[in-house]
């Protein structure tokens, strides 16, 4: 198994011992992802105050660790949100490799979506 893999199984076992414990299986898969998706925003939150975001403050020194363990935090949202809505961990690789090709090639003016030519345009 493959580590993504293993995050994805490891994300769904905690997800579902956290609906049995807390009774949270009748929650639509839409509210789900509205609940999680707030989560993340209060965990990318606490990651800007870990990297310093208030310039009018002095900064802190950064904590490495901190850092990583809010990193952590979000990508555990994500993940919930990515098996709720039914995406397996093959599935957000495809998904991703593909946005990856397309965002390469915006950069590189091949895209065929508006918005991204590289160079003035007349």
């Amino acid at each position: 198994m493959d580590k993504l893999e293993r995050i994805f199984e490891l994300q769904k076992g905690f997800q579902d011992k956290l609906k049995d414990e807390r009774d949270l299986h009748d929650i639509p898969m839409h509210e789900w992802i509205q609940k999680q998706t707030l989560a993340m925003i209060s965990e990318l939150a606490e990651l800007l105050e870990e990297v310093n975001f208030k310039w009018w403050k002095n900064p802190h020194e950064l904590n490495s660790q901190n850092i990583h363990e809010e990193l952590s935090d979000i990508l555990h949202f994500f993940i919930s949100m990515c098996i709720e809505s039914g995406m397996s961990a093959d599935d957000l690789y495809n998904v991703y490799v593909g946005k990856n090709k397309e965002n390469h090639m915006r950069q590189d003016g091949m895209s065929q979506k508006h918005g991204y030519e590289t160079g003035i345009q007349a």
